[in-house]
């Protein structure tokens, strides 16, 4: 029977709780949580009663084994000022229907269709680069994978806007503590706008831009050119009510895909190159099994399976830094978790960042090792011990093309170029939707010798 007792927790405000502690700094703050009171953990958000479960069996319950008890937390509640009634935020029957519509374009055939086109933009970014190069990696990777989401999901080139679209993203990112703070919807509401809200409004005004543009050429055009929007246009829920997507979905599915789509990949991408940077006998044992399979020819498809260490350097990188560090639930229902029992309206809160860092599960965490990740490591693990991409129904829909093109992205790159951080580059962590470099990512592009 659960119990009718609270988890142990720390102490907070009389007030506040223990939001404004968990704002300064989110990582630390967890890991210190589940470090002195354990794996069920209890805290206020306000008047919000949080939980903040830390071990697989409780991760997998949430996720999967009773997902329908839950709904998403309040940070997608409030990203749908953003992202509308998409993948990412809408829920049930709805979501469902959605994911219906959408699933087609993440077939394992059209995922593999998509190689060449990530493996030719990965040739034309770095063409642009000089030997000895400083440059901002995070900015790299971010115009790479934005122009790769356009061009394979949406047939759209959108390499020439990708900087005032970064700008317009991180103006989101950066806005997006304020929209999660008691009363912001109040303070959203003023009759004289606060200059955070203008400068949201001014930010999504121009991802819109980008997007209705690229929906309207389509509509206009009436072309199927096989995409995945040329599939929201025409797919019909066959298993439903047989209807088609209105605009506003069509732009909602687009804006989530468009930006979770780059976001996520850029920053585990980034944090891969750091830590390559890091440890330079990793990235030799990464650059002997490029000579090996590729030699000086770019990857293709085929090679995927073969670069099995590329991708254990990509999945060790993802255990340190996750690009979605946290994820958020509300309890529709009571519910018992971990002998404890979650009331309705509760915000359970998992965090990859912290349970991928326990060293129950991987031995000295703070240390980036891809020998973790062969197959006997990984079968000798609990399964949420590892969920970068969550679990369940909400699984995220494009972790197939985000693997492959996270493989083929580093495999392309890290044949021809060495990336060495800048000395003094200061390197922090932004938790904010993603987990971010604080500072950018300085580093210097060197190329690569041919042993040929």
């Amino acid at each position: 029977m659960a119990t009718l007792t609270y988890p142990p927790g720390p102490k907070g405000r009389l007030l506040g709780g223990n939001f404004a502690a968990f704002r300064r700094d989110s990582l630390a703050y967890l890991q210190r949580a589940t470090a002195e009171h354990g794996d069920v953990v209890y805290f206020r958000f306000g008047p919000q009663d949080v939980f903040f479960f830390n071990h697989p069996d409780h991760v997998k319950d949430v996720l999967v084994t009773h997902h329908q008890s839950f709904m998403k937390g309040r940070a997608l509640q409030r990203a749908k000022r953003l992202l509308g009634e998409g993948l990412l935020t809408s829920e049930g029957e709805f979501h469902r229907r959605q994911r219906r519509l959408a699933q087609p374009a993440f077939h394992r055939a059209h995922i593999a269709s998509y190689a060449t086109v990530m493996t030719d933009y990965a040739a034309r970014t770095a063409s642009t680069w000089q030997d000895g190069a400083t440059l901002d990696i995070s900015q790299e990777m971010m115009r790479l994978t934005l122009a790769i989401v356009g061009k394979t999901l949406f047939d759209a080139d959108v390499e020439s806007e990708a900087d005032e679209i970064g700008a317009a993203l991180t103006s989101v990112m950066e806005l997006f503590d304020f929209l999660l703070m008691p009363f912001s919807e109040l303070l959203e509401k003023l009759p004289l706008p606060l200059p955070h809200v203008r400068r949201f409004q001014k930010a999504k005004e121009r991802l819109d831009a980008t997007i209705y543009r690229i929906i309207g050429e389509r509509r206009r055009s009436g072309e199927d050119r096989g995409d995945l929007l040329s599939m929201l246009l025409s797919a019909r829920d066959e298993e439903g009510d047989g209807g088609q997507m209105s605009d506003l979905q069509v732009r909602d599915e687009v804006m989530t895909l468009f930006l979770a789509g780059h976001e996520t990949t850029s920053n585990a991408l980034t944090w891969t190159w750091y830590l390559l940077s890091e440890h330079p006998e990793v990235e030799a044992r990464l650059h002997e099994e490029l000579e090996t399979v590729l030699g000086r020819r770019q990857p293709t498809v085929e090679d995927v399976p073969r670069l099995r260490y590329t991708e254990m350097v990509l999945a060790e990188s993802m255990r340190l830094y996750p690009p979605a560090w946290a994820i958020g639930r509300l309890a529709l229902r009571d519910h018992e978790v971990g002998g404890y029992t979650i009331p309705a309206k509760a915000l359970v809160l998992l965090s990859p960042y912290v349970t991928h860092r326990d060293a129950r599960y991987f031995p000295e965490p703070e240390r980036f090792d891809p020998e973790r990740w062969t197959i006997a490591a990984r079968e000798s693990r609990p399964q949420f011990s590892y969920f970068p991409f969550g679990g369940g129904p909400r699984r995220c829909i494009g972790e197939g093309f985000a693997w492959m093109e996270g493989i083929l992205l580093i495999a392309a790159l890290a044949r021809n170029w060495h990336m060495r951080l800048v000395p003094g580059h200061k390197v922090e962590t932004l938790p904010v939707i993603t987990l971010r470099p604080k500072h950018g990512m300085r580093m210097r592009v060197k190329k690569v010798m041919s042993k040929q």
